[in-house]
């Protein structure tokens, strides 16, 4: 059943079945903005004072702060989709301030991210917004030294540990790899640094500016490997979706190519229910605090790739698509013969 609706007749189905979830209600949106922000605001404040006790104090609390993080770009997220609040100015206003929380500016992120969601899974238009994958052919047909930069990559420290930190100090601070012609998208990463520096310079004025960075760079490097690894098994997984542009479809990606990660209901509440990523991908409309109840009351939902928590981590070798197999594999499967032929 699910299969059949997946064809690109049955768009309307699709879009049929999944409307009535599509409402964004203000009593819902403002609790979980308060039951994530206040929280987070007072590990930040314990954090402060923690310094001058011990800093494994310090970290122990930013572990503690990564849910309330997280569910605050899964807020910010939803902004960028128009699908948190039922308003669209109040959306874009208070994505552009967790902005400054998350350290991702909003109006960048929404754009790069709008790219994502319309080219998941092609792969004749992989661009921004995505972790790079190759197939195996393609790395194959690579020198000898862009094979090792790869590789690098795509190693998990690098992709779960350098990486993120990389993704949240650094890159979204001076997003170089995209066009100056966004001129919108410049603006918000420019008035994001502004703004980010304006509240550190009022919060350094009762904690002291080494305070401040210390606490929210050591929230940054603790919860960005979580948030990184939250998106990367969303979509890298074994029979994920990779199709060419001509017989790509947008259904069939969001519901193949996406995974429902089913985690314990305590996870889901701490994660913003992001593990039902597929339904996400089907209508990013639909606001994070009612996709529980859409995969619950929609059986053709539940017929999908599951991945528990203790399975999602054999995702972490995968590293390249094989057309021949239709299957994401690691470095280690390209010892076969098959993969060997398929490339050639």
């Amino acid at each position: 059943m699910l299969r059949g609706m997946m064809n690109a007749p049955d768009a309307q189905a699709w879009r049929k079945l999944l409307a009535p979830y599509k409402k964004a209600s203000w009593r819902s949106a403002l609790i979980q903005l308060l039951d994530s922000a206040l929280p987070f605001a007072l590990l930040w404040y314990l954090m402060a004072r923690s310094l001058e006790v011990s800093y494994l104090l310090t970290l122990l609390l930013a572990v503690l702060a990564i849910p309330f993080y997280v569910r605050l770009f899964i807020i910010q997220h939803d902004c960028g989709h128009g699908s948190f609040f039922p308003s669209h100015r109040a959306n874009n206003a208070l994505g552009a301030a967790l902005g400054v929380v998350t350290l991702f500016p909003y109006g960048y992120w929404r754009r790069t991210h709008a790219i994502h969601h319309a080219t998941s899974g092609n792969l004749d238009e992989r661009e921004l917004g995505d972790i790079d994958t190759l197939t195996v052919a393609e790395y194959l047909a690579l020198p000898r030294w862009r094979r090792l930069a790869y590789r690098l990559y795509r190693n998990p420290f690098v992709l779960f540990g350098l990486g993120p930190a990389y993704q949240f100090l650094l890159k979204h601070r001076f997003p170089f790899g995209i066009p100056w012609s966004w001129k919108r998208e410049w603006r918000s990463v420019l008035w994001t640094n502004v703004a980010i520096a304006a509240a550190g310079a009022a919060l350094a004025l009762p904690f002291g500016w080494r305070t401040v960075v210390v606490v929210q760079v050591s929230i940054a490097l603790v919860a960005g490997p979580v948030g990184v690894w939250l998106f990367y098994v969303q979509h890298q997984f074994e029979d994920t979706f990779w199709e060419r542009k001509d017989a790509w479809d947008f259904y069939r990606a969001g519901v193949h190519g996406s995974s429902f990660y089913d985690l314990p209901p305590v996870l889901h509440w701490l994660t913003g229910n992001i593990g039902f990523h597929h339904i996400h991908h089907l209508a990013s409309q639909i606001p994070n605090y009612r996709l529980a109840a859409c995969f619950r009351e929609t059986p053709a939902l539940q017929r999908v790739t599951r991945l528990t928590l203790g399975k999602s981590f054999r995702c972490a070798r995968l590293a390249l698509w094989s057309e021949e197999r239709r299957t994401l594999v690691g470095f280690r499967d390209l010892a076969g013969r098959e993969e060997r032929r398929a490339a050639a």
